[in-house]
């Protein structure tokens, strides 16, 4: 790459590609390619100007070697675009704001009178025609003032008032059309589908592949908590699957062979074998588009106040300068009334303060699926934290191999692989792992897997029953037993570890041991949590007593509960609810969905279970904690906010309506005022809500 160094400090360069223009293809190719190094925290790509702002971890000279060698060709063979970029939606809404400032400039300045007025006219049609409509349905809203109030200024010559009362409404409807696009563009492109690998049926058996290789025609097996990486019609098997991502219906639905799955919904029980017919699954995110638009259920309250509220209140304008009219005669002072409205700032400014909040949480890779979810974080004060993946690290390890019965520990961790790794879960994938890096293969060498929600795994295994699970599980619902003359050695199981017990023919065979650290922020962010509001903090395990009590001493959680099932972190859900409390949940496993569903908010982590992704309301990434305080600090903030607009919009607007009525506004100094302070709450409802110097020492921090 031909590119010349612009401005540069430590750990940021700015450069310029040495090129006359950049196309909006390129310009995404470059960002994705750039994103795509180790060492990039965050990129900007200008492709007006063909610059580039760049945030590095580590070495300059391997970013400028790495930037020195990168081509086009290249780029394109080895890296993946995003189905979706907001980028053109930008410059077409860039270029028409930029286009109706300049027409209104230009007809101002140099277009004859007649011609400006004739302008007007034309422009006024629409205008005119919804607040007739509103009239033909004898329904008093914002667009029959509107209508009045143009059409008023028209008929006194008031040609000038008209005009820009046009322009103002306009830029408006601008601005709320770009942002509302955007963010549901944002929105929906975090919540469409990311899926690398599947299981393909092939006559030698299951194979893992690359999603990217499938056809149509493949079959692709999808089991218990698995996501479905495609459109596709059930060869075999019945399952139900939830299609809350796409209906935003939270009911399970039962598919039996013939029926239809579509990419991004989850199997929440069974096992089931799928024709492909859409390998790319693209139309899913379309469909997110339509429920995010669509969906009443994404509406916070304060959207849905807002919106009622200001319906009300137009009849109330429109009497107002009415009874202005009556008492003074004067045509002046009633347009100047009518020419004030609450409703356009309410419903504009409340939707896009949402809506930008959800997109700021975004850019923090913070997905929040709807409005009324920040409103509820904002009001919580007990929050429930799952441990295994969530409180602890996201990565645990196995740290020991203990075998049984005269097994050998590699055997025994290459039949745990082979079982764990067709249910992804943050423990399952420390064993495929550590089978991996111990050089351990693990082709198919069982028959059909058949999981148990929150206790394991059962399959057979040379005509044996083989069961990998918790004790529980194991030793209670299996009544499986421990060598007699190995007692001692499962007494010697080191406690601090997690453990997976795996057994044959109703004999312990196996233990694995699973190094599971307290992350290193979570005090810090249980403590940040407190200082925003958050009173009780629960952790609900099911490792045992002993293993819990040293996590939560070390996290330092008010309350416990240890050896718990999912209903049972379901049913203290619930309870809490019922005693008051506005709780939130977080978790990344399929046990801890029942709970993820029952809370006020459920919050999944990213690399969790497909199905605890799919019933949360709200996912966080896997790598820091710390975007829970953020996602706390943004919905304050957001509600904040929302009050202010509410004061601002209802005195400013009665000071307007006040002060025209008593004749010291006229009617353009009205209507400009209202229709700038409208655009003016709008925009600052557009902004940050996080400090931008904050969020990016945040983001430094925890990379």
């Amino acid at each position: 790459m031909n590119a010349t160094i612009l401005h540069e400090s430590r750990g940021r360069i700015r450069f310029r590609l040495r090129q006359k223009q950049m196309t909006l293809a390129q310009a995404d190719l470059l960002e994705a390619w750039l994103q795509g190094k180790s060492w990039t925290r965050q990129v900007t790509v200008h492709e007006r100007t063909c610059a580039v702002i760049l945030y590095y971890d580590g070495d300059r000279q391997t970013v400028l070697e790495a930037i020195r060698q990168f081509s086009w060709q290249e780029a394109e063979r080895t890296t993946s675009l995003p189905a979706h970029s907001t980028r053109a939606l930008n410059r077409e809404f860039e270029e028409k704001l930029v286009t109706k400032v300049v027409c209104k400039a230009a007809c101002t300045l140099f277009l004859p009178s007649p011609l400006r007025i004739a302008r007007i006219l034309w422009h006024m049609i629409p205008f005119v025609r919804r607040g007739l409509r509103c009239l033909l349905r004898r329904r008093i809203k914002v667009e029959l003032l509107d209508a009045l109030s143009i059409s008023i200024s028209a008929c006194r010559r008031d040609f000038g008032t008209a005009g820009m009362v046009m322009f103002l409404l306009e830029v408006g409807e601008l601005l709320e059309e770009w942002t509302r696009k955007k963010s549901v563009a944002d929105l929906a492109r975090c919540m469409s589908l990311n899926v690398d690998r599947v299981w393909l049926r092939t006559a030698q058996g299951e194979v893992l592949v690359p999603v990217s290789q499938i056809q149509p025609g493949d079959a692709v097996v999808v089991r218990a908590g698995g996501i479905v990486p495609v459109d596709g019609l059930v060869l075999e098997g019945e399952v139900t699957v939830n299609q809350a991502s796409l209906t935003g219906e939270s009911i399970p639905v039962p598919k039996r062979p013939g029926g239809a799955v579509y990419a991004g919904t989850v199997v929440e029980e069974g096992e089931c074998v799928l024709e492909v017919k859409q390998a790319s699954g693209q139309s899913r995110y379309d469909q997110i588009v339509h429920m995010i638009e669509q969906s009443e259920q994404m509406k916070s309250e304060a959207e849905s106040k807002a919106a009622n509220l200001a319906d009300k209140l137009v009849p109330y304008t429109f009497v107002g300068s009415l009874l202005s009219f009556a008492l003074t005669r004067n045509v002046a002072r009633a347009l100047s009334v009518l020419m004030v409205d609450f409703s356009c700032a309410l419903k504009l400014a409340m939707p896009l303060a949402v809506l930008s909040a959800m997109r700021e949480a975004g850019r923090a890779h913070i997905t929040v699926k709807g409005g009324k979810f920040l409103e509820a974080v904002a009001a919580a004060d007990t929050i429930v934290f799952d441990k295994t993946g969530t409180l602890t690290h996201a990565c645990p390890r196995v740290a020991q191999v203990v075998s049984f019965g005269g097994k050998e520990e590699s055997e025994m961790l290459r039949l745990a692989a082979c079982l764990e790794e067709h249910f992804p879960h943050s423990m399952a994938n420390a064993v495929v792992r550590a089978a991996k890096e111990r050089g351990i293969s693990h082709e198919e060498m069982h028959s059909e897997v058949e999981y148990i929600v929150a206790h394991g795994i059962a399959s057979r295994v040379g005509g044996e029953r083989v069961v990998i699970g918790s004790h529980h599980f194991v030793f209670e619902d299996e009544k499986c037993t421990i060598p007699t003359a190995e007692q001692a050695k499962f007494d010697a199981l080191k406690p601090e570890h997690s453990h997976l017990y795996m057994a044959a023919s109703g004999q312990l065979v196996g233990v694995i041991c699973i190094s599971d650290p307290l992350r290193p922020e979570a005090a810090a962010v249980l403590n940040g949590l407190r200082a925003l509001g958050i009173r009780n903090t629960v952790m609900m395990t099911g490792d045992s007593e002993r293993t819990a009590a040293a996590i939560a001493k070390q996290v330092g959680v008010d309350r416990f509960f240890a050896e718990v099932l999912p209903e049972d972190k379901a049913n203290f859900v619930q309870q809490a609810k019922a005693e008051g409390h506005t709780v939130v949940m977080i978790g990344d496993g399929i046990n801890d969905s029942p709970a993820l569903s029952a809370a006020d908010v459920g919050i999944a982590i990213n690399s969790g279970a497909a199905i605890a992704r799919e019933i949360a309301d709200v996912t966080i990434k896997a790598d820091s904690l710390e975007e829970l305080v953020i996602l706390k600090t943004i919905a304050n903030s957001l509600q904040r906010r929302v009050s202010a607009n509410y004061h601002f919009v209802l005195t400013f607007n009665s000071a307007l309506i006040a002060l025209g009525a008593m004749g010291i506004l006229q009617p353009a100094s009205s209507a400009m005022l209202h229709n700038l302070s409208t655009i003016g709450i709008s925009l600052k409802s557009m902004t940050n809500l996080i400090p931008e110097e904050k969020a990016q020492k945040a983001l430094a921090e925890k990379n």
